[in-house]
């Protein structure tokens, strides 16, 4: 058994790590295009796994697929932000990707967008004097990611339109029994959807990641970005949610290397972090057919990451107290 364990793990490592070795040895390449090119190839193979899955979803289990909602309802807010404080921007583009197809709830999509914390952690740990920062940050971010996603399924009614019309789903056949899975799997039509939707999301974030690539190139350097950003003033948590915003892993890059030089406080960097879904945003943007849903997801997260962060930076509640023990000034 630890034998397959291990050649699962060897296997996953040679995957991920195929486009790198690939592509970085291309030396006429510019460096924003590698990352760019590296970071969306990482993600096909987990995108394509996951609209298999959805496939199976929408075949045989659309007449129960309320059913599944209502259960990530109930759980999908503390899973997904536990998932989601993996170091991993892949986990915010999966669920928007299933929640474009309204499989999973608001509540868990916004939980996840919360708590990831895409390239932060990495850039931490890469500094052995700052590593005892990674904790607070990890449960600030779950702790609110956990209890905007409940409140959210909780309190915000607006339904976001479903992407399959009615009389779509009613033409699916549902039987689930072996052989007419086993059919299904034999025909081009069961992998062709998936692998269109991968390709699309592949050559979607692509492109973005390329433009953003290379507008940072020039202009993102940290102290560009530093001018703009007001220490110590209560217009800066705020500002610096809406860079959050900005679909790319490099920001949150950014915005720690901004706090471990001091040029943002503490309460900044979580709003930022909060904020920063990620190349998820671009798929939820670019997938999400209900415009105003995708416009009411934003307005949260700029919100409540803004007021995270007031409160962080301006000691609401005498918090820094509890921060005071991991050496945190707030």
């Amino acid at each position: 058994m630890n034998g397959i364990f291990q050649a699962l793990y060897q296997g996953f490592n040679f995957m991920t790590s195929l486009p790198e070795h690939i592509i970085e040895p291309m030396e006429f390449l510019p460096e924003f295009l590698k990352e760019a090119l590296i970071d969306s190839l990482n993600l096909v193979p987990f995108l394509f796994v996951i609209f298999i899955l959805i496939e199976i979803l929408e075949r045989y289990f659309a007449k129960k697929k309320h059913l599944f909602v209502f259960f990530m309802k109930k759980i999908g807010p503390l899973f997904g932000s536990l998932f989601a404080s993996i170091p991993q921007c892949g986990f915010s583009v999966i669920a928007s990707t299933l929640y474009t197809r309204r499989i999973l709830s608001r509540g868990t999509l916004l939980a996840v967008y919360f708590a990831t914390s895409d390239e932060a952690i990495p850039v931490l740990l890469s500094d052995p004097s700052k590593i005892y920062l990674i904790l607070p940050i990890i449960l600030v971010k779950i702790i609110l990611a956990v209890i905007v996603g409940y409140l959210v399924d909780i309190l915000v009614t607006y339904k976001a339109k479903d992407p399959i019309p009615a009389e779509q789903v009613e033409t699916h056949s549902h039987e689930c029994c072996h052989h007419k899975f086993a059919d299904d799997v034999k025909t081009k039509a069961f992998w062709w959807g998936p692998l269109k939707h991968t390709l699309n999301i592949f050559v979607f974030i692509l492109i973005i990641s390329i433009i953003l690539g290379y507008v940072l190139s020039i202009v993102g350097t940290e102290e560009n970005l530093a001018k703009y950003c007001l220490m110590n003033s209560p217009l800066q948590p705020v500002l610096v949610s809406i860079v959050g915003l900005i679909p790319n892993c490099a920001i949150s890059v950014m915005l720690t290397v901004l706090f471990l030089k001091h040029t943002i406080s503490f309460g900044s960097l979580i709003a930022g972090l909060s904020s920063s879904g990620g190349l998820g945003l671009l798929v939820l943007l670019n997938k999400n057919n209900d415009r105003k849903d995708t416009a009411v997801i934003i307005a949260i997260m700029v919100i409540v990451s803004s007021i995270a962060g007031l409160i962080l930076q301006y000691n609401v509640f005498n918090i820094n107290k509890l921060f005071s023990i991991f050496g945190i000034e707030v």
